[in-house]
């Protein structure tokens, strides 16, 4: 008689399914609400208990989110972009949400890797909450090194961190320490992950998206302000993905989180707290192992 399979190891093996399946698109103002961790799901899950990782996994499809119009901004907006994630092994990939990157160090719990994204910037010319002379930020490319570890006792745990280097444009640098596990009540149809984060920021970057400057003091109105490198924000994120077909499947992601130090100080800044939700619609599909 077949041994059924514990909890903990089926709704891992469920939570593979997620590799690739978040909304997956680029935003335009960083960071955002999103966590980093919800770009690649429950890849860390799949390679803890399916350590034969298919040679290719593929997804694309589109998805539809609502985000604040910039870091700090009180008024939202709705963008619509494509989910694509391309995956070759556990080694290399390209991905909307990632960018193009590589795991230089995987194995069954962890995963250590580089990838190279894009940051569209902060556009704040046409922003009826603010008057012009805080000035725009131009897009740029972002670098960015992560790790993740999967422990695997009871409910599968993922910590994760990661630290961006942004090359132009808001310059500067941040990073996150996050966790997410798979949410009880999730069955073979829908799996649900959930948890913190906390993005810390060095003062470059922070002078950059939260300071007002001398010279946009005189053009804005607003006093001039000192931003400092700090703790940036705490949030929690939260996955569901619905799979109604072997491959189709419905993912559903959101996020809040609350602005912390000089990002919650700034004149800038018209709302400390920020959330985003985005839906997406895609196909998957994977080659064998080897």
């Amino acid at each position: 008689m077949r041994r059924k399979p514990s909890p903990a190891l089926w709704l891992a093996a469920v939570a593979g399914v997620l590799w690739g399946c978040g909304p997956s698109i680029t935003f335009a103002q960083t960071p955002s609400p999103l966590q980093e961790w919800q770009y690649p799901g429950g890849i860390s899950l799949y390679s803890l208990f399916m350590p034969e990782a298919p040679k290719w996994r593929t997804t694309l499809g589109l998805a539809e989110v609502v985000q604040p119009r910039y870091a700090g901004s009180q008024s939202y907006r709705f963008q619509t972009g494509p989910v694509i994630d391309v995956r070759y092994h556990d080694l290399a990939f390209a991905s909307v949400g990632e960018g193009l990157g590589v795991n230089f160090l995987h194995g069954a719990h962890y995963r250590v890797g580089m990838a190279v994204g894009y940051d569209l910037g902060r556009g704040l010319t046409n922003y009826y909450e603010r008057p012009r002379g805080f000035g725009d930020i131009p897009p740029a490319p972002v670098v960015k090194l992560f790790a993740s570890y999967a422990i695997s006792k009871g409910l599968p745990l993922v910590l994760r961190i990661d630290v961006r280097q942004f090359v132009g444009g808001a310059d500067g640098a941040i990073g996150d320490f996050e966790a997410f596990m798979p949410l009880p009540g999730s069955s073979a149809n829908l799996i649900m992950l959930a948890g913190p984060s906390i993005t810390f920021a060095d003062r470059l970057y922070q002078r950059k998206e939260f300071g007002i400057s001398a010279a946009q003091s005189a053009a804005s109105g607003f006093p001039q302000f000192n931003a400092y490198g700090s703790a940036n924000a705490v949030g929690m994120g939260f996955s569901a993905t619905w799979i109604f077909r072997e491959h189709w499947l419905i993912n559903t992601e959101a996020a809040v989180d609350r602005l912390l130090g000089s990002g919650a100080a700034s004149p800038v800044t018209t709302s400390k707290f920020q959330g985003t939700v985005a839906v997406s619609f895609a196909y998957r599909w994977e080659s064998a192992a080897k």
